[in-house]
């Protein structure tokens, strides 16, 4: 099998797998491990692909995502290889496309037991949110948010916090607060996202004063972001985060 991922967090759910032989290409934001963006071929980014390189690789199976990469690359793709899309909003997305990815490659029983292991965290943590409402930004200029119908809405839900944005995907910051005009109150957290764009401690005090009475924190992107095996990592995450 020659596999070529163009998900960076399912590239790091690869590795988890053991599959060092079998992934032969990556993209360039596939940071995660090291070692494979060091020394896997890479394909392009997931939105600028280089589909020279891809076909010089001969995949037999190629992981992409209706998200990460764009509708035209993948219908091309899909007109000369194996691909398997996933589309990720749902916890339960998640979990189903990694147990899928498992038995693609012949790894079942390691990502069953994974998931397993996933979901045990998961319900062990609980809801640390206690309803508290957020704002999770992953833009600066101009601003732009995180709202229903994404993974990371999805995930923040399940561990008990209320997103503030109800506008679906990612609205521009501006809609959202027309939106609240005429309601009362504020969001208790605003989280400020280490990707995509790279947040940093130079901006928390810029959005303390825009939001005076929310708790702005920074928060990792790839933790919040990332389905696959940075998954196991979530809680504890949070925990050390939340309950400091």
């Amino acid at each position: 099998m020659r596999i070529i991922s163009l998900v960076p967090s399912l590239t790091e759910y690869l590795w988890a797998l053991g599959l060092e032989q079998e992934v032969v290409g990556i993209t360039k934001f596939c940071i995660h491990p090291q070692q494979w963006w060091k020394s896997k071929t890479r394909v392009g980014g997931t939105k600028q692909l280089h589909f020279d390189t891809i076909q010089q690789l001969q995949p037999t199976l190629i992981i992409a995502n209706k998200e990460e990469n764009t509708k035209e690359d993948i219908e091309f793709l899909q007109s000369k290889y194996e691909v398997l899309l996933t589309d990720i909003i749902h916890l339960d997305d998640a979990f189903f496309y990694l147990q899928e990815i498992g038995k693609r490659v012949g790894r079942e029983v390691p990502a069953n037991a994974l998931v397993s292991q996933i979901k045990t965290k998961f319900a062990h943590l609980g809801s640390i949110g206690k309803g508290g409402t957020f704002l999770y930004f992953i833009w600066q200029d101009p601003p732009y948010v995180v709202g229903p119908n994404t993974y990371i809405h999805a995930l923040l839900s399940h561990f008990g916090f209320e997103n503030y944005c109800t506008i679906a995907r990612y609205p521009e910051l501006q809609q959202v607060l027309s939106k609240k005009e005429k309601a009362t109150g504020h969001p208790d957290y605003i989280f400020l996202s280490s990707e995509p764009y790279p947040f940093k401690d130079e901006h928390v005090a810029s959005f303390q004063k825009l939001f005076p009475n929310s708790k702005v924190r920074l928060i990792d992107g790839e933790m919040c972001s990332w389905y696959g095996s940075r998954m196991m990592a979530v809680p504890g995450y949070l925990k050390e985060l939340f309950l400091e």
